[in-house]
């Protein structure tokens, strides 16, 4: 019994320590940038070995995976820069907060979701730009999320149950919650956008899955309602987009709309819903990574409709980053694909027209995805861009994310199952949607 109420403090605390441990590195960008990947691989160390101590949530042991390994990829592909040390530190800190909000159990769990979501607020702030006004929609959404989480914590239901819902909203972007998402992708700086979008889904479904079984019906309409229209105007507006930082942020508030969707149909999160929020997450973390390249070689303010050729001038590049899109796009055998066909399967959904307006969605990824890769790889070689292929960590990086959605697309869902579920009543559900 004492084990299981230490784990989650030890899990927590690794990249807490780690966070202290690479303080002294601070004046040698590279030095801490290893450190920070190191502190991140043994924090997945530690999940590995205490994973299947802990008493999990519906939605599996699959997120506590995710989140030290999206710090590592986060922290391995981006270059060691002065500018970039904050963030690095942050990222650990965020980890340790986010296991922490994933393996504790309420209240504990709430105060770090509350601490992170206060913490983001307070770095939107720190970087908000005049040239960008919405942003402050953005800081507004966090601090929503924060006060949604503390009340949450501390009232009774049904108030708590629609503040809990309120901040999942914010977490795993909804309309008209989806600002923050939004902002954090495009404006923080260094490994937070690439952490963040993984970190902050995972942290939602956590949470919605205690929250959504309470919500009364008319609740889990409206929710199915804001969730289809997220769905078309992420994939409208992710068309629309000539910056890739928008255009991710975009595609995937259109996907985690589709989960929102799924979820407010079967009013549970599934270990098949924790497979479509983490390898969205992840795909779009890892196409970050890959922009985060381009910004690297060309300047953060770069114009992508001025770079182009890269096929033949970073080989490397150009196949990883063809991987990361067919994957982000939900083409089998990847992640996305697997965890979508495995809601689509399992989960009721109440009319066909959403159906076919979440699959329009999901094709109109395959547009805007290929659009923007076939822009970046393809075209005229400009003799006035020196193309450097990729660099061992970047490699790495991007490596790590393809095989890591490859491996999620083909292993089976029940891998990742809580022990409350079983395969019989995974069957149950398949037999009662025919």
């Amino acid at each position: 019994m004492m084990d299981t109420l230490l784990i989650p403090w030890v899990l927590a605390g690794i990249p807490l320590l780690g966070a202290l441990a690479s303080l002294p590195f601070m004046p040698d960008p590279e030095r801490l940038k290893w450190s920070s990947v190191a502190w991140a691989i043994i924090s997945l160390s530690m999940v590995a070995g205490f994973a299947r101590r802990i008493d999990m949530p519906p939605e599996g042991i699959l997120p506590l995976y995710l989140l030290p390994l999206a710090a590592t990829i986060s922290n391995l592909g981006q270059p060691a820069h002065e500018h970039s040390r904050p963030s690095r530190m942050l990222t650990l800190v965020f980890l340790g907060l986010g296991l922490s909000a994933v393996s504790s159990r309420p209240p504990v769990s709430l105060v770090s979701l509350t601490l992170l979501l206060m913490l983001i607020a307070g770095l939107l702030y720190r970087h908000h730009s005049a040239l960008w006004p919405r942003s402050w929609w953005g800081i507004g959404a966090y601090a929503l999320g924060a006060l949604c989480a503390a009340v949450s914590a501390g009232a009774d239901a049904p108030l708590s149950s629609i503040a809990s819902l309120i901040a999942c909203a914010v977490l795993i972007p909804l309309v008209p919650f989806h600002d923050g998402h939004l902002a954090a992708l495009t404006r923080l700086p260094g490994s937070l956008p690439s952490f963040i979008v993984v970190l902050l889904p995972i942290l939602g479904l956590h949470q919605l899955g205690a929250a959504m079984p309470t919500v009364p019906d008319s609740v889990a309409w409206t929710v199915s309602i804001f969730a289809l229209v997220g769905a078309s105007y992420g994939a409208l507006k992710a068309l629309a987009q000539s910056r890739v930082r928008l255009l991710l942020a975009y595609g995937s508030l259109s996907f985690f709309s589709i989960l929102w969707w799924f979820a407010a149909a079967s009013r549970t999160a599934t270990p098949r819903s924790a497979l479509l929020v983490g390898t969205v997450g992840l795909a779009t973390s890892g196409l970050m990574v890959a922009w985060q390249v381009i910004r690297t070689r060309y300047g953060d303010d770069v114009d992508p409709q001025a770079i182009s050729g890269l096929a033949s001038g970073m080989p490397q590049y150009a196949v990883l980053l063809s991987l990361l899109a067919l994957a982000a796009m939900g083409l089998p055998p990847f992640g996305v694909f697997a965890g979508f066909m495995g809601l689509l399967l399992s989960a009721p959904f109440p009319s066909l027209a959403g159906l076919f307006i979440t699959l329009l969605a999901w094709l109109a990824a395959s547009w805007y995805i290929m659009q923007m890769v076939q822009r970046l790889l393809f075209g005229v070689r400009r003799a006035e861009l020196r193309y450097t292929d990729l660099l061992h960590a970047e490699f790495a990086s991007l490596l790590i994310v393809v095989l890591v959605l490859l491996a999620l697309g083909l292993a089976p869902t029940t891998l990742f199952a809580s022990k409350g579920i079983s395969s019989g009543v995974i069957g149950e559900s398949f037999t009662w949607n025919r």
